[in-house]
């Protein structure tokens, strides 16, 4: 499928009620088809794994393009470079999280990625660093509890970031560290403790909501 025939397919699904919605849940309404992600896993299965129609769905700035080419791009052909031009480029979470969780998580660049961008000033940059942590936890089996505890520290140094969508990821990353097995249960909830002392309204949420689920009956029994 050529990059006309989705912008076809996208003008074909355009929902603009669905923009409104959107709008509501914080999503960046600014060029946008309302085009749901069931939608384009549907289109990503009907086009080949191609680098250079991800990077001309990624330049075109359309909402629904960008989540498109994170779910089409060859992720062996990715950069370090590339994932900074597109982290730079953030204006929505979705696409944040999208972009995360289809790509950047399976590149090499990973878990120094997360690290890095923990420490970025811009909202959707520093999302993308905690998303990353929390994505990562889920879903990279090979990885050590150390490059997991490594994270924490971090966590902890950001838990007072009050902007909405970056405590969220915060919340996020510390969770997901905690339910992978209950050695990083332990040390996430020893983290969560220390961040609720924290003069600081938004680390008083992070660490109660993960508190929360973390010392839960339903995880805890899952990691026994």
């Amino acid at each position: 499928m050529r990059y006309e025939d989705i912008l076809r397919r996208f003008e074909a699904l355009k929902n603009p009620a669905n923009v409104a919605g959107m709008a509501r849940f914080g999503i960046n309404p600014n060029n946008t088809y309302g085009i749901s992600v069931v939608e384009l896993r549907k289109i990503a299965r009907e086009v080949k794994k191609d680098h250079t129609l991800a990077g001309r769905l990624w330049a075109s700035g359309i909402h629904e393009a960008r989540i498109l080419a994170s779910l089409v791009e060859e992720r062996a052909a990715v950069t370090g470079k590339q994932l900074e031009r597109w982290v730079s480029d953030f204006d929505s979470w979705d696409v944040c999280d999208q972009c995360c969780l289809n790509l950047f998580r399976w590149t090499p660049f990973a878990h120094a990625k997360a690290v890095e961008w923990s420490a970025r000033e811009e909202e959707f940059v520093k999302r993308a660093g905690f998303v990353m942590m929390a994505v990562l936890a889920s879903g990279d089996k090979k990885a050590s509890d150390e490059a997991f505890a490594a994270f924490l520290p971090i966590i902890r140094r950001e838990a007072g970031d009050d902007r909405n969508f970056v405590k969220k990821a915060v919340n996020w990353a510390l969770r997901g560290i905690g339910k992978r097995n209950r050695h990083l249960n332990a040390l996430a909830i020893e983290t969560a403790e220390q961040i609720r002392q924290m003069d600081s309204k938004a680390a008083r949420w992070v660490a109660t909501d993960a508190l929360r689920e973390l010392t839960g009956a339903a995880v805890q029994a899952r990691l026994k």
